[in-house]
């Protein structure tokens, strides 16, 4: 599949529909963002919303990069990636990475995390390719 990967910077309708098409294949308990939400989250200064979309135009994908300075140095997150079922497999989630990992290299993070549920088998497969290693740590967390 031929893709290509841009910055979002609008919460137009398009993108609100495709977070409403995409997000549940993600998280079932996930709310879902109308458009006022969608427009805080791409106006806040530490993400920058990737979307792919396939040759016809329709986003397949979103990726969000989080950048946040800390004492240690910036620091960069992946999260809520999501690749539409009928495009899994099909280079769309090796796209929206290598366009995040381009973009936490040029802003100068010193790190770049990730987080994959161990049932992701596909997902843990595309990341370790694309050069991340498992950490020895504990994740904790706190509420829901």
């Amino acid at each position: 599949m031929t893709v290509t990967v841009e910055v979002a910077s609008e919460a137009t309708t398009e993108l609100v529909e495709a977070f409403g098409r995409l997000l549940p294949q993600l998280s079932r308990s996930a709310a879902a963002l109308d458009a006022d939400a969608l427009t805080r989250i791409l106006g806040h200064d530490a993400n920058t919303v990737f979307v792919a979309r396939s040759a016809d135009g329709t986003i397949v994908g979103t990726l969000t990069l989080v950048l946040v300075p800390i004492p240690t140095g910036l620091r960069a997150r992946i999260e809520d990636v999501v690749v539409d079922t009928a495009a899994r497999g099909q280079g769309v989630g090796t796209a929206l990475t290598q366009a995040a990992i381009a973009a936490a290299q040029r802003a100068g993070a010193r790190t770049l995390d990730l987080t994959s549920r161990p049932d992701r088998d596909a997902a843990g497969r595309l990341y370790e390719r694309l050069g991340f290693r498992p950490r020895d740590t504990r994740l904790y967390r706190y509420g829901g």
